[in-house]
Order: structure tokens, then sequence, then C-alpha cells
């Protein structure tokens, strides 16, 4: 079984790695840094950490200030509030004159749990990849929410990373290679694309493997950087592959989905299935027991995987008018002996 890690966990022990790497590295926090995983860098580094009590505009702001005289600031809190509460400060003071500002937010999506709705930021990648200029991150596990910070405090300019609150499983080796702005292709396949980001990673590649028991060849890409999206990527995918389908720990209103569905739109026009929250609140419970709730679980990447080429096989038939009841290949023969006249 794999290791089980938190992404916030990773964060806050990649922040101390990096800072012995670089002075000019400041981190502000809104006095949840046991929470947000910033503790540690606050008892290595002292003089190098602000808590900012609970003033998310305020430690944003300040962090602004921090970016015009040269450090990298590194600013936490929870999603909801680094994203919704601070939204304006973000776009007015940090994102508008493109400083170098890191905002790493954590507790994300329904895994925090039993905090409920009101902490539940299922709405934060639609809301900060609408604004100019801000690059906009969500790792699937424990390396790549290290890499993806070192990728972050080293690459200039206005970022948001997305960190969550319960442990999940390491997907990558440490020799894994990540950019800002390029997926990864974690398993090729050619019949099905599965694109995946954050902790729904995962869980396509466990809907992957039950997939293919039954023949299908199903390609998972991990889109850990939502802004700029990997367009190539997406494009090749809905060239190469007969369905997209996209899952995130989030909304499918303007997240992930909504933005592989911008590009193909444009590019490559295909058939897309979205996963993900639909258009709801969420509520208080076990981490587990909200994911299954809510659809967001290899099980249901795999139902819809299956719904939509049943879907996919009574539009050939309605096509080619022979009135088949049997199921099709992936090759287009309809599984009665061809009689049919089915390609």
């Amino acid at each position: 079984m794999s290791k089980m890690i938190a992404t916030r966990e990773a964060y806050g022990k990649a922040l101390v790695k990096y800072g012995k790497e670089n002075e000019n590295i400041v981190v502000l926090d809104a006095d949840l840094s046991k929470s947000t995983k910033t503790a540690e860098f606050s008892t290595t580094f002292p003089e190098r950490f602000f808590n900012m009590g609970i003033a998310e505009q305020n430690m944003l702001g300040t962090a602004a200030g921090l970016a015009t005289s040269g450090k990298i600031p590194v600013a936490s809190s929870f999603a909801m509030f680094a994203a919704g509460r601070a939204f304006e400060i973000v776009r007015n003071s940090i994102c508008y004159p493109k400083l170098n500002v890191k905002i790493c937010a954590t507790h994300a999506g329904l895994t925090v749990g039993e905090d409920g709705a009101s902490h539940q930021s299922i709405e934060d990648l639609a809301i900060m990849r609408s604004i100019p200029n801000l690059t906009v991150i969500n790792p699937a596990d424990a390396v790549s929410a290290d890499k993806l910070l070192g990728e972050m405090i080293s690459t200039y300019g206005p970022m948001y990373a997305r960190f969550g609150r319960a442990a999940v499983p390491v997907i990558y080796s440490e020799d894994q290679k990540f950019e800002i702005g390029k997926s990864i292709t974690v398993k090729e396949g050619e019949d099905i694309t599965i694109i995946a980001t954050g902790i729904m990673v995962n869980e396509a590649l466990e809907a992957a493997k039950e997939l293919e028991k039954i023949g299908l060849s199903i390609r998972v890409i991990d889109m850990h950087t939502i802004k700029p999206i990997d367009e190539e990527a997406i494009v090749k995918a809905a060239i190469e592959t007969k369905l997209i389908v996209t899952a995130e720990e989030h909304s499918i209103i303007g997240g992930l989905g909504s933005a592989v569905a911008e590009v193909t739109a444009k590019e490559a026009p295909t058939f897309i299935q979205m996963i993900g929250v639909n258009d709801t609140f969420g509520e208080s419970g076990k981490p587990n027991e909200l994911l299954e709730k809510y659809g967001l679980t290899s099980e249901n990447i795999y139902n819809t995987i299956m719904d939509s080429i049943e879907f996919d096989d009574e539009i050939e038939d309605e096509e080619n008018g022979c009135g088949c009841s049997g199921e099709h290949s992936h090759d287009g023969g309809c599984g009665n002996g061809g009689g049919c006249g089915c390609k």
C-alpha cells in the first residue's frame, strides 16, 4: 500500500527546506500556522515568519509590500479565506502589478471534513484562475507538493497553490520532474483519457486499473497546473482518444472541467464528462464519506465511463440504422456477428 501523507504536511516541510536554500523567503500566516503547517518554518526562521492574525486581507497586502522590497513572500491560510475573503487584495494588490507573491492555501475541497460547508472551498480554482497574471496549481500528492512549491519559488510572478488536510497516497517517486504549465501523463492509454487534478489523480489511477480488466486502455493525466493549462496534452488526448473525463475535488463549474472544455471547444471538439461537486455546498462529515456521497471516487469514475460507452454505442446503432442491441467493441464492431453492417 502507498504511503499516506497530506499535501499540507509536505508543504510545511518543503517550506523549511527551501527556506534554508533562499534567505529571501518569508512566510506569513493568518493565525493558522499549526493547521497550515507553517509552524515549523516559524520555529526554524522566527525572524522571517509573520503571524498576521485573523486578517487575511491585511496579510496579503503585507505580502505585496514585502514583494516590492525583493522578498519572496509565501502567504498561507485556509483556501476559503485566501481565495474568498481576500479576493480583492489578490486581484488588485498582487496580480494587477504582477508581484512575486506565493499564496499557499490549505484545507481545500470536501476533505476538510467535519468543518463543513463554511470551510470547504470548492470554488477556489474557478475564482483564482479568473484573475489575470495568476498561476494556479493543485498538487496530487506529497512529492508533487514539494516539487511544485520549489518551482513556484524559483519562478517569478503571482501564484496560487491549494493543499489538502487529509492524508492521501503518494503517487510519484522522488526523482519525478515537474514543470509549471506542463501536465504529467502518469499512465498511457488509447481508448479514453481521464484528466485529473489534486487528490483525484489517485482515484483516476484506481479507476483505470479496473477498466483495464474489461479491456479498456485508459490514459491518465495529472493536470497539476490549472492555469496556464497544458493545451497541447488536452488537444492530443481529444484527438487520440474517444472520450475525456475530468475529475476534481472542486465544483464542476469553473474548475478543471471547464478549463479543459474551453480548450477542446476551440481546438479539438470532443465528448467530455465532468466529475466534481455538482453545483451544491458540502456538509460536515468524514472525508471519505463525503467523497463517496458527492461522487469523487474511483468507482464513480468507472461508472461514468461505462455509462458513456453505453450511450456512445446507442448513438452508433442509431447512426448505422442497424437497430442492433449487441454491445459494440472499440473497433466499431457491434457484437452480433457483423450481419447488420455496423462499422
